[in-house]
């Protein structure tokens, strides 16, 4: 498959936190901790951060967008929804499901429309016809690949993302203002390539995991809360 030339305006579009795909309206279990006072300040959200970023987001999303990148290039379409599949059953909370699966299709049909010329086929016919559930890591991955992002680019992009969908929740959950929200932000900047270095030789078809129970439950409780700002 063909790659244009690396184009990092081009992929600092998709890592926009304005980007309309649905993250401004998901906490993934946030709102759930906040409410229930588990977090409270910038100190605590920093620790949940951390913890997804190396014990879900590094090691099991990061991994779906490695397995585009490895499988790919070899035409090994299968190994790549496999991998989106299997992921999509590890995430334990229907809410954060169906919030990652629906991320992932307005990025799909996002980046589609953007870059109508990239050869989007064997991931549109796999998504219709519900082989590959089209998760946001997966689209993510795909996306990137036919960008020309570099792996390491692609999974830190996705990873900054993630925090920064987390930062930006906080900010309508907690007592926190937009200048400590973004000195937060650029204080987890560096882990996202420490967190990445550490799983970069896991195996995404055997060695994915996620282990943050607290961090689940809190997903589980969320659509059972009294009032709600966010869809999970």
């Amino acid at each position: 498959m063909t790659q244009p030339a690396y184009s990092q305006l081009s992929y600092i579009q998709l890592l926009d936190s304005a980007l309309p795909i649905g993250g401004f309206s998901h906490s993934f279990g946030l709102e759930t901790l906040v409410q229930q006072g588990w977090i409270t300040d910038a100190q605590k959200l920093r620790e949940f951060i951390l913890t997804m970023l190396y014990h879900s987001w590094s090691t099991l999303d990061a991994l779906a967008v490695k397995a585009v990148y490895t499988y790919l290039p070899k035409g090994a379409y299968e190994s790549i929804w496999a991998v989106d599949r299997l992921q999509h059953v590890q995430r334990s909370a229907r809410e954060t499901r169906e919030g990652v699966q629906k991320m992932g299709k307005r990025l799909f049909q996002l980046a589609r429309d953007m870059y109508p010329d990239l050869e989007w086929g064997p991931l549109a016919k796999a998504i219709a016809g519900g082989s590959c559930p089209g998760t946001h890591p997966t689209v993510h991955g795909y996306a990137s690949y036919l960008l020309g992002v570099p792996l390491a680019a692609a999974v830190e992009g996705y990873l900054y993302t993630c925090m920064v969908t987390c930062v930006n929740s906080a900010l309508r959950l907690m007592a926190m203002g937009q200048t400590e929200g973004q000195k937060l932000l650029a204080g987890l900047i560096p882990e996202a390539g420490k967190a990445w270095g550490r799983a970069t030789r896991l195996d995404p078809l055997e060695d994915g995991y996620t282990c943050t129970p607290s961090a689940d439950i809190a997903q589980m409780e969320h659509e059972t809360l009294y009032s709600r700002l966010f869809m999970s």
